[in-house]
């Protein structure tokens, strides 16, 4: 549809506040914009939000089913980015627990093996004594 209007998709990006990389995104089904930019969508492309969903709806149905289908789409997102927030906190947690570990292994490890190389140094001095 946009470019039926016209649009490049850095043209639609700028007149939508977004960076081009967006538009290509929400274009291939990686993403999808929100409610209000939805809305703004429609204007510039001076077509109705329920045909940019993909819907037929018709003029009868009020705006109410659009936007109980924005509000599914709205927590489809919101349920997806808390699903990454939470695998990238879990890796993020488990990275941090092994650099603690390591941490703690190099600590304890330093005295253990200075007091294994002091006491094979002064058994040599004393053997060749």
């Amino acid at each position: 549809m946009r470019k039926a209007k016209g649009y490049t998709q850095e043209e639609l990006a700028i007149k939508l506040n977004v960076v081009r990389q967006t538009v290509s995104k929400w274009e291939k089904g990686l993403s999808v914009p929100d409610a209000h930019i939805l809305s703004k969508i429609a204007d510039i492309l001076d077509t109705k939000v329920s045909i940019l969903l993909g819907s037929t709806i018709s003029d009868e149905i009020d705006e109410n089913a659009v936007a109980e289908q924005l509000a599914k789409i709205s927590e489809q997102l919101a349920i997806k980015n808390r699903r990454n927030r939470k695998i990238w906190k879990t890796i993020g947690i488990i990275l941090l627990i092994m650099v603690l570990f390591t941490i703690l292994l190099v600590i304890f490890n330093m005295p253990v093996s200075k007091s294994i190389s002091t006491e094979n140094s002064t058994s040599f001095i004393e053997k060749n004594n």
